[in-house]
């Protein structure tokens, strides 16, 4: 038996972030459709899901074509089976993740960014799985009392923390 390893760009565009996981059902599409919009309600969002039997169609949902068509050719690259690709917009992951994780269907959450994404798939005779994500870049070295600060107030300044 012989396995190909693959790396998948994921496209991510401005003001827009991706989460890549994985699910086990059917009614995946419609269970994340309703915890996204029960969690921001304003949110745009285009979700597609691979099926790994049966049909084998890749499933879309979503509120906003150019993400659900973003979504369809990522998760078609992908080509692994029960792995979701959601693009969000006017929401943050922060926003949602929680919500996606109480989907009775969602077993794996790989990423949740707005970074450059590579996805490391493998290819054997049955299917395609997803090994893991690489989500922006190395770390250029630790943080000093000076980041600390700025890391600090910045999140206050955009409401994530008090005072």
């Amino acid at each position: 038996m012989s396995v190909k390893i693959e790396v998948v760009t994921v496209p991510v565009p401005e003001k827009v972030n991706v989460i890549i996981g994985q699910s086990h059902f059917i009614k995946t599409c419609e269970d994340i459709y309703e915890a996204l919009v029960t969690s921001v309600p304003t949110i745009k969002f285009g979700l597609a899901f691979c099926e790994a039997s049966g049909d084998r169609l890749v499933r879309v949902e979503g509120n906003d074509e150019e993400l659900k068509k973003l979504a369809t050719e990522v998760a078609l690259k992908i080509g692994a089976g029960h792995v979701f690709v959601l693009y969000l917009r006017d929401a943050w992951p922060i926003n949602v993740l929680n919500a996606l994780k109480h989907v009775p269907e969602v077993v794996t959450i790989y990423c949740a960014t707005a970074n450059p994404v590579q996805v490391i798939v493998a290819e054997t005779e049955q299917g395609r799985a997803v090994l893991g994500v690489v989500d922006g870049w190395k770390p250029v070295g630790v943080e000093t009392p000076e980041k600390v600060k700025e890391r600090r107030e910045f999140l206050r300044k955009i409401g994530y923390k008090l005072e």
